[in-house]
């Protein structure tokens, strides 16, 4: 069975914390799936910039066995509306029992409180939202992994957050071809 790993996206995400992962985990050779929750039939999930993107899926829609990783990128009000799908919160929960990875940026990291999953972890996210996380523990750090958790704090951490996740995705020997190939 192969393993995949899935963007979620709601209306208002943040276009370049959406973005740069889907693109950096693609060209190391992952199968990636952007979901789209709450979105209309038709796929489209606008951005908190008015940028429209086409989901792959719908979240009601989406294969969650294979799921090796759920990313949720930030902005507003895409991380609330993230946060508020229950099937989402329970999805990212399952994901993470089964020994899977979560992984969320900016605002994002609400998400992954509001399923339960910063408890006794650090984390890091957009300064002041640190406010709304009642446990874990924040770091400030660009960006944070704490065992199967992978935080960072906002757009300008994307490219640095996408390598990390293809650290603990097993794909380290990618991150130095791609930088260089990127001119990162």
């Amino acid at each position: 069975m192969k393993k995949t790993v899935a963007v979620f996206l709601a209306d208002g995400f943040e276009d370049i914390e959406a973005i740069t992962p889907i693109d950096i985990l693609r060209r190391a050779g992952l199968e990636l799936v952007v979901v789209g929750v709450n979105c209309a039939a038709d796929l489209l999930v606008r951005s908190s910039h008015g940028v429209s993107m086409k989901a792959d899926c719908r979240l009601e829609e989406l294969d969650s066995e294979t799921l090796q990783m759920c990313i949720f990128p930030g902005g507003l009000p895409g991380a609330t509306n993230l946060r508020d799908s229950q099937p989402l919160l329970e999805l990212a929960r399952a994901v993470y029992a089964r020994g899977g990875f979560v992984a969320a940026i900016c605002a994002a990291p609400i998400v992954l409180s509001a399923a339960g999953l910063l408890k006794e972890r650090s984390y890091t996210c957009y300064p002041s939202f640190d406010k709304q996380i009642p446990e874990g523990k924040y770091s400030a750090a660009r960006v944070q992994t704490d065992g199967r958790v992978i935080t960072a704090c906002g757009p300008g951490a994307s490219f640095e957050s996408a390598f990390a996740l293809l650290e603990a995705l097993g794909k380290a020997d990618k991150v130095q071809e791609l930088k260089k190939g990127m001119l990162v």
